[in-house]
Parts: structure tokens; C-alpha cells; sequence
């Protein structure tokens, strides 16, 4: 049993990702999270609000369901099928986290230095949470999805604003990692 610790080989999860993607076509539903944000607070009475939030919000239920499968899949992974132990990082990404001040990188899949409740008392933190959610809630509404829907969804229906999107977000995570990491940590 111990192929369940191990990650999925591409040719596993790539034909995986591409059924679900083809499944999702024949009903004719598309990908993406970012758009559970959207039924959620139209559940919750945001259309009073907002003409965005007012929608049929019942039509989006089977993506609540896959969204509580992800949630649900990511605690059991995380409990029960998680090796204990290092992390295979690249030694120069290691310096790196090192020289920001990071503590034991790679001995732990969640690092409790970034994913910890004491992570929580730092400013950077708060700061990363707080613009980091409005860049990526701004970024998701004004690109017309997430991540996910667009590398995921867009891109296997051929779609050039996802093209752009994607390498939209390639940019930011660069700009992200070489960029505003240093300028929090040095």
C-alpha cells in the first residue's frame, strides 16, 4: 500500500483531469472555484446588494458539492495519507526561504512558519492575507474566473482570454516570488 503516499504520475492524473473536463463538457458545465464564491454569497442574500449576486443559484449546486469533495479530499489526504517527514525542495529554493528568515523549510509538507497559528502574530502575514485576497477576489472577477477554470477549463476549450489569463497569473506568482517575497522577508 505504500503507492498511496506517492503522487500520481502525469500519465495518471493527466487522463484523470482530462475525463473530468470531458464529463463536465457532455453536461455542459464548465470549472472553477472562484464562482462558488459567487453562489455562496448570492445564498447567503447578496443579490439585495449587488445585480451580480442575483442568479439562480440552485443551478450552481452541483459545484458546492465538488467543492465540499475537494475540501473533504484535502483533510484525508492531509491525515491519512501523508507521509511524515522532508519535503524534496531544491537546495537553492531552501537558501532562499532560509535567508527570509524561514525555519526548518522542507521538513513538512504545512511548515508551521508559514501555515501555523503562530504565523498569525506576524505582520506580514496579515498583509499578505489581506491584499493578497483582494488581489486574487479583484483578479478572478475582472478575469472571469480562477486558476483553475482557466488553465484547467479554458485552455482545453482552446480559449484565448484564458490563454491570457493564464500567463497573466504565471506573471504574478514571478513577480510574486522574485519580487514582494524579498521586499516582506529581507
Amino acid at each position: 500500500m505504500d503507492w498511496i503516499y506517492e503522487a500520481w504520475p502525469w500519465y495518471v492524473a493527466g487522463p484523470v483531469i482530462a475525463l473530468v473536463m470531458i464529463l463536465l463538457l457532455v453536461f455542459g458545465k464548465s470549472f472553477g472555484f472562484s464562482s462558488n464564491l459567487r453562489t455562496v454569497c448570492s445564498i447567503m442574500g447578496a443579490g439585495k446588494v449587488s445585480e451580480f449576486f442575483r442568479f439562480d443559484w440552485k443551478k450552481q449546486v452541483w459545484n458546492l458539492v465538488f467543492l465540499l469533495g475537494a475540501i473533504i479530499g484535502g483533510y484525508v489526504v492531509n491525515q491519512y495519507m501523508t507521509i511524515e517527514g522532508a519535503v524534496n525542495l531544491n537546495p537553492k529554493t531552501v537558501e532562499k526561504l532560509s535567508s527570509f528568515g524561514f525555519e526548518n523549510i522542507g521538513e513538512s509538507y504545512l511548515p508551521d512558519a508559514i501555515f501555523g497559528v503562530e504565523a498569525l502574530s506576524a505582520w506580514q502575514t496579515w498583509v499578505f492575507l489581506i491584499v493578497g485576497g483582494i488581489f486574487v477576489g479583484f483578479g478572478a472577477r475582472y478575469a472571469g474566473g480562477c486558476t483553475s477554470g482557466h488553465a484547467i477549463s479554458g485552455l482545453s476549450n482552446l480559449q484565448l482570454p484564458s490563454l491570457i489569463a493564464v500567463i497573466g497569473f504565471f506573471i504574478g506568482g514571478l513577480a510574486m516570488t522574485h519580487v514582494f517575497l524579498p521586499l516582506f522577508f529581507n
